[in-house]
């Protein structure tokens, strides 16, 4: 059997964008390179769309709106499920392309494809529960009944440092609730998000539901579909400036808006910790993914009884670990995404060093191609530093110490992000305590990995709006529409006329309710009152 290579799966994807389900050039036929982060050369050429393919991507989205929304909710699952067997079957070919484009060892490729594949099959489960309510009005004049329906089309941009689950973690919920998509993907990673794309084709998704326009012209594709009327959710994964900007032309057609924003995550490490356990926790948070998620742990916060040997420990295993190639079985850390992140995290060391902190391993950039940076552990890194307060996106560590658990929350809360935080006691109660009181939309708690398509990953602050996954992150793209039907009393019509038949009919009535009235009330005098 032939070895399948990187360059036979780049071959075999598609490099043009999707527009009502034809693959197509660029309007002025531009495109741009795609490299490998682990040699800096071009793996390919991709069409660059133009703001006037992102309105023929929206054109094609709206067009068929309608007809998508009217889909069954179990054709929609199955389509989805269909997706997932196939992504399953296909885990090599995937992982080789997002470690060729994004750099990853195959190994977290692997499970990122099984990662994103479960977001397809998690809401291929939930499009067929989208419920409502049914009640009496509080009065009783009225039966209450709340149902769901689509958004509408959708305006998804996702980030490179996941090039297959961000893409599955939107378009999952957006086709199992019945809406059309215009997705974005990151330009250093597009391939792997056309080839989902052609997966979803594959299972049986409908012309001009899912449309990919890649760019490198980002803001002006994406601000004309913004001010568009038509366009009803935007959802973004990216930074927190990034997501500022795109709120505030989001604010003009008041459209509806999810974003999963950056992250500054503590990983606090307490007294009576498993040191064996916060240790692995601490591989995991920080150097899965490169060190480049949202999720990496950024800041450690380590009681000073066993801070030194924590540190000694987890520069030990940083200091084992092997650089290269995410395509070589013997790497196990591979480059950044490009030359300006590594200047960036380069940089972020060099801030803390200049400012005090001790550099326990790495921080020297190794020679040769490919956007390579070392495992790196700082300690005594001053609360007043640049790695501190921004997220790191990188294998750096820089540790502080606390003695108190007041001082712990202090240092891990004086951040204006709250996406997620780790928490590592044996202590029961301290832990439920302090993950009460860590403003984060997530805690690890014991545990150094927190991503699950069964639970609802979003955050605080500045972090981000809405949930994505779990069983509210179908939510985002519906909208609930109340009915109020009447059921008051029928009230009765116009009176008859009156005619010399339905007269005497009303005078014997008359008659008849006096006789039941007593004499000496008949005879009273207000009688007259009482006849009339």
């Amino acid at each position: 059997m032939k070895t399948i290579t990187p360059d036979d799966v780049i071959g075999r994807v598609e490099k043009g964008l999707l527009i009502a389900g034809r693959w197509r050039p660029a309007a002025d036929d531009a495109t741009f390179a795609v490299h490998d982060p682990a040699t800096g050369r071009p793996l390919c050429e991709v069409a660059d769309a133009t703001p006037a393919d992102a309105a023929a991507a929206l054109d094609a989205a709206h067009a068929a709106q309608a007809e998508w929304a009217a889909v069954p909710p179990r054709r929609r699952a199955e389509i989805l499920r269909r997706a997932h067997d196939l992504l399953l079957e296909r885990v090599e070919e995937f992982a080789l392309l997002i470690t060729a484009e994004m750099g990853k060892s195959l190994d977290e490729s692997r499970a990122e494809v099984r990662y994103g594949a479960g977001y397809l099959r998690w809401f291929g489960e939930e499009a067929v529960r989208i419920d409502g309510t049914w009640k009496v009005s509080e009065d009783g004049t009225a039966r209450v009944l709340v149902t769901r329906q689509p958004v509408g089309p959708c305006l998804l941009i996702t980030p490179w440092n996941a090039p297959l689950a961000m893409p599955a973690r939107k378009i999952g919920p957006a086709v199992a609730a019945g809406c059309t998509m215009v997705v974005k993907p990151a330009p250093q990673t597009p391939l792997t998000t056309a080839a989902l794309a052609g997966v979803l084709a594959e299972a049986g998704l409908p012309d001009g539901v899912l449309n990919v326009v890649p760019t490198t012209r980002a803001a002006a594709v994406t601000e004309p579909l913004l001010r568009d009327g038509r366009l009803r959710k935007l959802s973004f994964t990216g930074s927190t400036p990034v997501g500022r900007l795109l709120l505030a032309q989001a604010a003009g057609t008041v459209l509806r808006t999810s974003m999963e924003l950056g992250g500054n995550a503590p990983f606090i490490v307490c007294e009576d910790a498993d040191l064996d356990a916060a240790v692995d926790g601490a591989m995991t948070a920080k150097l899965r993914n490169i060190g480049e998620a949202c999720i990496a742990a950024n800041r450690f916060h380590v009681h000073a009884g066993v801070a030194e040997e924590f540190t000694r420990r987890l520069t030990a295993r940083m200091e084992a670990l092997t650089l290269g190639p995410g395509t070589d079985p013997a790497t196990d850390l591979g480059p950044l995404i490009d030359e300006r992140q590594r200047r960036r995290v380069a940089g972020l060391v060099g801030d803390a060093i200049a400012a005090g902190a001790r550099v326990r391993t790495g921080a020297v950039l190794p020679d040769g191609p490919g956007y390579f940076y070392p495992p790196t552990v700082l300690t005594g890194v001053p609360s007043d530093t640049r790695i501190t307060r921004e997220e790191i996106f990188g294998p750096v560590a820089a540790i502080q110490t606390f003695t108190t658990e007041d001082e712990a929350l202090r240092a891990a809360n004086d951040t204006e992000f709250g996406l997620v935080g780790y928490l590592y006691t044996r202590d029961v109660n301290r832990a439920l305590r302090m993950s009460e009181r860590l403003e984060t939309g997530m805690v690890g708690l014991n545990r150094g990995y927190v991503s699950d398509p069964s639970a609802p990953f979003g955050g605080m602050k500045q972090s981000g709006i809405g949930r994505e996954g779990g069983n509210t992150g179908i939510d985002e793209y519906l909208e609930q529409k109340y009915l109020a039907i009447d059921m008051a009393p029928t009230t009765r019509g116009p009176a008859p006329p009156r005619t010399a038949r339905n007269r005497s009919t009303a005078d014997e009535q008359h008659r008849l309710r006096l006789r039941a009235v007593p004499r000496h009330v008949r005879n009273a005098p207000d009688a007259g009152r009482l006849q009339r």
